[in-house]
C-alpha cells in the first residue's frame, strides 16, 4: 500500500526523532536499521525509500538533535541575561543528563563515533558543534568578540568532557565532583 507524501514525511521525522534518541544511547553502531525501523512500527525495507544511507539518517539525526540542543540553549540565554552562560552549564551538568543520553546533547554521546562517521555526518556534527559554541559566545561576557569565543570554546569543552567523563567513571562520588567542578569552573 503507497501512503501518501505527508505520512511519507512524518515517518521520515519519526525515524529520524528515534535515530536520534537511539544513537545517543547506544552509540551509531550500537543499532541497526532493522531495529530502529521496528521502533517506529515500519519495516526495514522502508528505510531505504526514506534515505539513502545510514550515514544520510546519521547526518539528518544529528543535526535534528543539535537543533534542539540550540534551541534549548538560546531559551535559557534569553531567560537568564545576566549570566547565559552559567545558566547553560548548571542545567546541562547535571547527573539526570549523565543518566539520560538518549535525551541529551548529541556532543557529549556521539563525538567518539564521529571520527569514523562519513563527511555527510561529520558536517552535521561540526555544525551542530559551531551553533552550540555560537549560542555560549553570543551570551559571553568577555570583551570582544575573539575573546567571547574563546571563552565559549572553552566552556563548551569543559562542560562537554565532565558529562562524557562522568558518564564513564564507575564511582558516583567522582562523576557528581566531576560535575561540581565543572560547573564551578564555568
Amino acid at each position: 500500500m503507497k501512503v501518501s507524501r505527508e505520512q511519507a514525511q512524518r515517518n521520515r521525522e519519526r525515524v529520524v526523532e528515534a535515530a536520534a534518541q537511539l544513537f545517543r544511547e547506544r552509540g551509531i553502531d550500537g543499532i541497526g536499521l532493522a531495529e530502529l525501523m521496528r521502533s517506529v512500527g515500519l519495516t526495514h525495507g522502508g528505510f531505504y525509500g526514506q534515505f539513502g544511507s545510514k550515514e544520510e539518517l546519521v547526518a539528518e539525526a544529528c543535526a535534528w538533535a543539535f537543533e534542539r540542543s540550540v534551541e534549548k540553549w538560546k531559551r535559557m540565554a534569553a531567560a537568564h541575561p545576566e549570566n547565559a552562560p552559567a545558566a547553560i552549564a548548571k542545567s546541562y551538568l547535571t547527573s539526570r543528563h549523565c543518566e539520560e543520553p538518549g535525551t541529551g546533547c548529541a556532543a557529549a554521546t556521539l563525538a567518539g563515533d564521529m571520527a569514523r562517521e562519513g563527511v555527510h555526518a561529520r558536517q552535521a556534527f561540526t555544525q551542530g558543534v559551531r551553533d552550540l559554541v555560537g549560542v555560549l559566545a553570543d551570551a559571553g561576557s568577555a570583551g570582544d568578540e575573539r575573546a567571547r569565543r574563546q571563552e565559549a570554546l572553552a566552556t563548551f569543552s569543559t562542560m562537554v568532557g565532565a558529562i562524557v567523563l562522568a558518564r564513564a567513571v564507575g564511582d558516583p562520588k567522582l562523576a557528581a565532583e566531576l560535575l561540581q567542578a565543572a560547573r564551578e569552573q564555568v
